[in-house]
């Protein structure tokens, strides 16, 4: 008779002699695909994430005194982040929401161009998720961020993930952004100045991090530069009297203007069309570079 620990060691395994069309993360055939198996997956994926969620919790407090902060509800605060955990694209949002005077629009589009990266990330987990039922996939869809991106990405490369699993890393990931929200919410009106910590600098250095964490080469930091220099032009011009636009329309500009710039300077050539078709999987362990440099540079603001 197997153990309770030995069920748990099998789940996400696969042996390497194992015939070929077994699928990723099956258990042993001794165990049966009940209740408990798929907890243990589920838990598995928990223990997983659990540097996400101590990542999230100090930049969840954060958004949550700066929301706390500019007369919000605990409520709202909870409600914004339980139905996004959108990261960088709430601090964008939340920044532009105060700027156009309450603009719902501008807010959702500012964030929604932050967050257009998910689509690649979707496209990219797609494949290790095909036979995934309707339910499941939504969740999954749902806890898509750069750090869970990037451990079911390397959890996949190393044939131990499973939906069920990648379902654990997201809701451990989201019970930490969440909970971190709530507690620098309610802690907010325990602290009269917050100021003194830094905490208006978050969104600022939150987007210098996502910059430094993102910019893989020469091309994407001209860019990044290009976007911020944008940015200084149109508000230099508005100060000047000769910008009919409001201000919080900068950042939505300056991405979207510099981006097309750099579309157009350096277009994709046949051969880079042809390294990107030989080299699918390389793009897949790219991208989880990516997610996790961001995933690191989280968990440092966690431990400083």
């Amino acid at each position: 008779m197997r153990s309770v620990a030995d069920c748990n060691d099998s789940v996400g395994h696969v042996d390497p002699d194992a015939e070929s069309n077994r699928p990723v993360g099956h258990v042993d055939p001794d165990v049966p695909l009940s209740q408990v198996t798929k907890a243990s997956q589920f838990r598995g994926g928990m223990r997983a994430g659990l540097p996400i969620f101590l990542g999230y919790m100090p930049v969840g407090m954060a958004f949550g005194i700066l929301v706390a902060q500019h007369g919000f509800h605990w409520w709202e605060a909870l409600l914004a982040s339980a139905g996004a955990i959108a990261g960088s694209g709430q601090f964008v949002a939340l920044s532009t929401l105060i700027a156009s005077g309450g603009s719902a629009v501008a807010a959702i589009i500012a964030s929604s161009i932050v967050n257009l990266r998910y689509l690649l990330f979707s496209a990219t987990t797609a494949p290790h998720v095909r036979k995934t039922r309707p339910p499941l996939l939504v969740w999954l869809g749902f806890s898509l961020t750069d750090e869970t991106f990037a451990i079911n990405m390397a959890e996949a490369k190393e044939k131990k993930s499973t939906p069920i699993r990648m379902a654990g890393v997201g809701f451990i990931s989201w019970v930490g952004w969440v909970l971190g929200t709530l507690i620098g919410d309610v802690g907010a009106g325990f602290v009269k100045n917050a100021d003194k910590f830094g905490v208006n600098f978050a969104m600022p250095a939150m987007y210098a991090a996502l910059f430094v964490a993102l910019a893989n080469n020469l091309k994407e930091v001209i860019c990044g530069i290009g976007a911020a220099g944008i940015v200084i032009v149109l508000y230099v011009l508005d100060k000047a009297g000769l910008l009919v636009i409001q201000s919080y329309w900068f950042i939505v500009i300056a991405a979207l203007l510099a981006a097309t710039i750099a579309t157009i300077v350096w277009p994709h050539s046949p051969q880079d069309t042809d390294a990107r078709d030989q080299g699918a999987e390389d793009v897949d362990d790219g991208l989880a570079a990516t997610a996790a440099a961001d995933e690191m540079l989280v968990g440092k603001r966690a431990l400083s």
